[in-house]
């Protein structure tokens, strides 16, 4: 890897981390952990997540997204 395009992935995971980070910020991804196949377990002062689904949607997304970085890097 030449030091330019180690430069440009280091800026551009750094934008990727300020971008998930508004999306926290504003409650965008509330619904992470939420989707149905998303085991919860809650009894007393207990709480267990299985966050099945939500990996699995992630999972597809990221996939996606570093086969279309793979098609230009």
């Amino acid at each position: 890897m030449h030091d330019r395009s180690v430069g440009l992935l280091i800026v551009g995971l750094g934008a990727a981390i300020v971008i998930v980070g508004l999306l926290v910020m504003t409650g965008a991804l509330g619904w992470v952990g939420r989707l149905p196949g998303d085991i919860r377990i809650e009894s007393g002062s207990t709480r267990v997540y299985f966050p099945i689904v939500t990996m699995i949607v992630v999972s597809v997304v990221l996939s996606l997204l570093l086969a279309v970085a793979r098609r230009f890097f």
